[in-house]
């Protein structure tokens, strides 16, 4: 393949995505209790989600190095990529898309760096576009210009039991988080411009579903759709919004593709997340 695309493992990708696309996967690292493990690798979401329900352990994240990123791409251009696409986490997130342009500014223009300004399919759908537009012969702006337009057609939103966990990593506002505790609401959130904002505020979870089922079918419009849920030890709310969107898009759904949301975030949400991301097709085949 020409141009090489890189993601880092909070796009939650299936496996056999990630070998249909010949796409790189450079973990994120979970702190547990203090000791590291790579993300997918030596700590799966079982071992996150293990963490978080004995609320005495420590749990954390950080960011792969750029020292990890630099060997990536050397190695990638080394066994015969031309140039290199690296789509990631967004930088309201996290500094994953920092660290890769730290080292992409030493490996100087075969290297580009796009923040997907979300996260799970949020950019792993992108970065599916980068690596088919590559696998076309799509030259190095040719495979960033893919992803950058599968961004702007796709959408994330998603459901939490309580805000305490994205409040405790400085991921939401702590006016917004205090406003849902004090309300006793369970909040529906999603990403413009790659930060976590309160959407909406249900009652239940059940109504929360709903909403969620409602909002992704706003974000489809009336083109064709791909569709991705993600969830934090919540399998069965997974399965519902498969089974109702499934229903409710009909011939216009594509593949779909549903993953339980590793450390990296799972950390972040804790237990309960459901998240919903759209990708609307330009056409029946894009």
């Amino acid at each position: 393949m020409p141009v090489a695309v890189v993601v880092d493992s909070t796009a939650y990708l299936p496996p056999e995505l990630v070998r249909e696309h010949r796409l790189t996967v450079v973990p994120l690292t979970v702190v547990l209790a203090g000791v590291e493990g790579l993300e997918g690798v030596e700590i799966s979401p079982a071992d996150a989600i293990r963490a978080l329900r004995a609320r005495r352990v420590s749990v954390s994240t950080s960011r792969p190095s750029p020292e990890q990123f630099g060997r990536t791409y050397r190695e990638l251009l080394e066994a015969g990529a031309e140039g290199v696409v690296s789509v990631h986490l967004s930088a309201g997130l996290s500094g994953t898309v920092e660290a890769a342009g730290l080292a992409a500014a030493e490996l100087g223009e075969r290297v580009s760096v796009v923040d997907s300004r979300s996260c799970g399919m949020g950019l792993g759908f992108p970065a599916v576009a980068a690596a088919r537009a590559a696998a076309l012969g799509a030259d190095l702006a040719g495979v960033r210009a893919a992803a950058a337009a599968a961004i702007d057609r796709t959408s994330i939103h998603f459901y939490v039991d309580t805000l305490e966990f994205l409040r405790r990593g400085g991921r939401i506002n702590a006016a917004e988080a205090l406003l849902g505790t004090a309300l006793s609401v369970k909040p529906i959130l999603h990403m413009p411009e790659g930060h976590i904002v309160l959407r909406d505020k249900v009652r239940t979870a059940s109504r929360g579903m709903a909403r969620l089922a409602d909002l992704a079918v706003e974000a489809a419009g009336d083109t064709p759709v791909d569709l991705a849920v993600h969830h934090v030890d919540a399998p069965r709310r997974a399965e519902e919004l498969v089974d109702t969107l499934t229903a409710r898009f009909g011939e216009r759904l594509r593949d779909t593709y549903v993953s339980e949301a590793g450390g990296a975030i799972a950390v972040h949400v804790g237990p309960g997340l459901a998240c919903v991301v759209i990708h609307s097709r330009p056409d029946s085949t894009g």
